[in-house]
């Protein structure tokens, strides 16, 4: 385990310091097999009776009676993260983003290792328990166990001893988020199965049809009508955003106009052109709405044209969280770890990162095909380095991040080994056959400081904190659990990266930066402050290793649009710069392309033995 030391400041002169530089040669990720485990944590969460053809082994049937105290089927479905309730709204949410990803990246699945068909069982797992829970016109079951009785016990899916209470929406307990949410997945699913089950296509829509309306006739918050679920999934951005979303994939499933045309009606009153938001999620959809509508505009035709007005400032709003993604929106952006991973709440930050990927890897695709750029207060940025930041963020979640660890379980040789999960956690059904209690699994098992006796492949778990430190503890469950919202954006860009590798101007680094014209011309004197910070340090294998962080600072009194650096004495990765073509030379980072005269960035590092020394061999100012 690493021990915390004081840090230690030193105030290098202007023109050498003490730094380091990024990894030598990046290195190549297996994004086909990460986009494969992706869909194995799809089956690890599978609720009811398993197929035959389930890859993860360990798991058993469980959940065979959900619903029947009612009076319903509720078996199947999934359970949404480390727990066994069946959480509707974010299990909706997740089959709408599997839907979308194969929508954007059929071919490209279809590429990484034959698994489109994977994908496609992925979401008809969800469909299927949406059909069956939409029971009559107005009516939805939504949530199956109780989140406060579920946490009281730490047992296997298959051992399930707590209350399966099923619970439901109605024109008098109405739940427009959660209704509009499945409408929305239905709607998606439907498009992604025409090509290949058009019945079953068909059936999808009629449900998606009939939520929307329920939705909308009868509004009011989900959370508002299920207490139960208002602890662990509130609705904080309210049902309009449901609402619009619903009514888009619905437009996007159908061609109706009619649907494009409720959108634009409620565009204002709903948010939908007034918010710009710094977030993606279950709760939260207008980004993806956002997105989504300006790909009307870029597919054009008659309905484009009727409504340009309206969808052109859904697009400006897009590209507001586009730009605050890429570091480019005049100061409204997203935070970045020291790392530069998107970092948006300490608590499963990782589903933040999945889903502003997805949106900046469609987004790109959509601006390439049309030969576009995206136009940002602090510059213009080009699809291909819209690809080379997804492309950043998708390798720090594989393990290129200051620790070297892979947040995907099972991916690569370094990964967490104590989740957050009470199926990884206990030995499978099949080894242990004797039933594991409700306590004796929080004092065997959850407590336990040994490994996984299950790998749940796939899972990506919540994440680093803001500093990019990670605590590979069961308890922390902030962000050691992994969740079906988390993984289901992100699954389709590792498709789209493994087929597609190399953009046009994507060479290796996360994101590449072109340098001006007369990048030749040389500076005398170094633009930079650095004060360096050596803040943590471990002994591995006998050998002393440390964690340094370097602030360089911007002291020549003017905006620096290029940097060059030189390093020397550099043995270990970094990760605040990108390489440059020559060696031993790096430039500024994929998502900072100026320096204001008094800003700062940051670079970690980390390597035994002396620290490295970097100089400044070229700058230009504006």
């Amino acid at each position: 385990m690493a021990r915390l030391m004081s840090a230690t400041l030193l105030l290098v002169a202007a023109f050498l310091l003490v730094a380091a530089a990024p990894e030598a040669e990046a290195e190549a990720y297996d994004y086909a097999g990460a986009f494969d485990k992706c869909l194995q944590f799809f089956e690890a969460q599978r609720s009811g009776k398993l197929p035959a053809d389930q890859r993860v082994k360990w798991r058993g049937d469980s959940a065979l009676t959900d619903g029947f105290s009612q009076g319903v089927d509720l078996v199947g479905g999934y359970y949404d993260s480390g727990d066994h309730v069946k959480f509707g709204f974010p299990m909706a949410y997740a089959v709408t983003m599997l839907s979308w990803g194969v929508l954007e990246f059929n071919k490209e699945m279809g590429a990484a290792n034959n698994n489109l068909q994977r994908a496609l069982d992925a979401i008809r797992w969800g469909t299927n328990y949406f059909v069956k829970a939409h029971t009559e016109p107005n009516g939805l079951w939504v949530q199956v166990g109780d989140g406060d009785s579920d946490h009281l016990c730490w047992e296997r899916a298959e051992d399930m001893s707590t209350p399966r209470t099923a619970f439901k929406i109605d024109r008098n307990h109405p739940g427009s988020e959660v209704a509009g949410e499945t409408a929305a997945a239905l709607a998606a699913a439907a498009k992604a199965f025409r090509p290949y089950d058009s019945m079953y296509a068909d059936l999808l829509l009629l449900h998606a049809k009939q939520l929307f309306t329920f939705a909308d006739t009868f509004r009011g918050r989900y959370d508002d009508s299920l207490l139960s679920a208002k602890k662990f999934y509130p609705s904080d951005s309210g049902y309009q955003d449901e609402l619009l979303w619903a009514a888009a994939w619905l437009y996007e499933a159908t061609g109706d106009e009619e649907y494009l045309r409720y959108v634009s009606q409620n565009a204002e009153a709903f948010g939908g052109i007034g918010w710009s938001v710094l977030e993606f999620s279950w709760d939260n959809k207008y980004a993806g709405l956002q997105v989504l509508l300006s790909k009307v505009l870029f597919d054009g035709g008659a309905a484009a044209t009727a409504y340009a007005d309206t969808l052109k400032q859904f697009q400006a709003k897009a590209e507001f969280f586009l730009c605050a993604c890429l570091q480019k929106n005049n100061g409204n952006n997203i935070k970045t770890t020291p790392g530069g991973l998107l970092y948006v709440d300490d608590w499963n930050n990782m589903q933040y990162v999945s889903s502003a990927t997805f949106l900046l890897t469609v987004y790109a695709d959509y601006l390439a095909a049309s030969h576009g750029s995206l136009k940002c207060p602090d510059g213009e940025v080009k699809p291909a380095e819209m690809v080379g930041f997804a492309r950043s963020q998708v390798d720090y979640v594989l393990g290129k991040n200051p620790k070297g660890m892979s947040y995907m379980v099972g991916y690569g040789s370094y990964f967490p080994t104590h989740v957050h999960h009470r199926g990884a956690s206990i030995p499978s059904v099949h080894d242990e056959k004797a039933t594991v209690g409700c306590m004796d699994g929080f004092d065997k098992y959850y407590n336990s400081k040994g490994a996984d006796p299950n790998v749940l492949y796939g899972a990506i778990v919540g994440g680093p904190d803001a500093n990019d430190g990670f605590v590979d503890d069961r308890c922390n469950y902030q962000h050691a659990e992994p969740t079906i919202a988390g993984n289901a954006p992100i699954c389709g860009v590792f498709a789209r990266l493994a087929s597609r590798p190399s953009d046009a101007s994507d060479n290796n680094s996360p994101a590449p930066y072109s340098p001006p014209h007369d990048s030749s011309t040389s500076k005398q004197g170094s633009p930079l402050e650095f004060v360096h910070t050596v803040s943590n340090s471990w002994t591995t294998n006998g050998v002393e290793y440390y964690r340094h962080v370097v602030t360089a600072k911007n002291t020549c009194g003017r905006p620096i649009t290029y940097l060059k650096l030189h390093i020397k004495d550099l043995s270990g990765p970094i990760y605040g710069v990108s390489a440059a073509k020559e060696k031993d030379t790096y430039e500024f980072p994929a998502w900072l392309t100026s320096l204001g005269a008094g800003e700062q960035f940051t670079i970690v590092y980390v390597q035994g033995g002396p620290a490295a020394k970097m100089s400044v061999v070229n700058y230009k100012t504006a």
